[in-house]
């Protein structure tokens, strides 16, 4: 005979978020859902000169200019591969309040999963990485380590007044 499954409550419900996984290589990493506005498969860019190497280029979207960076060469120097699984994600950048509409696009490889979890999950990784604000807490499960992606702090001050520039427009 086997056990029931046990029910969630409706508070643990509500506590939990959906996270979309992908990966940089072996390591895996996720992004709250609640900042996705759309993944898209991998599209043809427009690059910007004199831009940062993670600076992917720029995205027509719907009659909007959206900048796009590859994340993996922003962590760890090296592009994202060409596979069916690369994906190119929207994300709502919020860093102006005067403008709250602003998409970012992310080049994330093999973001084709998602996961429903509680964030307090999620635990300090005990690493003071100030090159790399953007990486947040981690999550233990029968996979390894998960790390969660802070969008709102994946640009710095430099290079998100080159792709958000005051006069409210991308590069």
């Amino acid at each position: 005979m086997t056990e029931p499954t046990p029910r969630r409550s409706p508070d643990a419900a509500c506590q939990e978020r959906l996270f979309l996984v992908f990966r940089i290589g072996a390591e895996r990493f996720a992004l709250d859902t609640r900042e996705v506005a759309e993944v898209l498969p991998r599209l043809p860019l427009k690059p910007l000169p004199h831009a940062p190497g993670y600076v992917a280029g720029v995205l027509a979207h719907r009659g909007v200019l959206v900048p796009v960076i590859d994340v993996s060469a922003l962590t760890f120097g090296t592009p994202a591969p060409q596979r069916t699984s690369t994906r190119l994600v929207l994300v709502h950048y919020r860093f102006d309040p005067a403008r709250p509409d602003l998409l970012l696009g992310l080049i994330l490889e093999q973001a084709s999963d998602t996961l429903r979890c509680d964030p307090a999950q999620f635990r300090p990784y005990g690493v003071d990485n100030r090159e790399a604000p953007y990486l947040g807490p981690v999550r233990e499960d029968a996979d390894g380590l998960l790390q969660w992606i802070g969008v709102q702090d994946l640009l710095d001050e430099q290079v998100r007044s080159m792709l958000f520039p005051a006069d409210g427009g991308p590069a």
